[in-house]
């Protein structure tokens, strides 16, 4: 059997970061491991981080390097790509919070828009 080996801190070399993805990969991260009963610890466990490490990674402290991002999808029974999608769908949110609106569409005759490709327009004032 292979023992689970706990790595510390970032890669060697990494000294910066986004604090924007960060903090939405966190958000994520947290709100998976809340809404499936897991605890902090049992995740960290299970990614073969360490629990103070999930932490950071949690509160937006700490990127992931990508193949933490595997280990920690797996660890909640999903997909990196899955975590990815909703942090990318988080990071949406709060840079357009608007974006959720019904947008109107314009009648393409109108407009002089060709009839294959309808136009969309933002809402007054936005």
């Amino acid at each position: 059997m292979q023992k689970h080996v706990t790595r510390r801190g970032r890669p060697l070399g990494a000294t910066t970061f986004e604090v924007e993805p960060a903090l939405a990969f966190g958000a994520v991260v947290r709100a998976l491991r809340t809404t499936d009963g897991v605890g902090q610890e049992a995740l960290a466990h299970q990614a073969g981080i360490e629990r103070s490490h999930m932490g950071k990674i949690e509160r937006g402290e700490h990127m992931p390097t990508l193949a933490m991002i595997l280990r920690i999808a797996h660890a909640l029974g999903r997909t990196a790509g899955e975590l990815l999608l909703e942090t990318e769908a988080a990071l949406t949110e709060q840079q357009n919070p608007h974006r959720g609106r019904k947008q109107r569409t314009l009648n393409p005759l109108v407009d002089g828009s060709s009839p294959s490709r309808p136009t969309t327009r933002k809402p007054h004032g936005h």
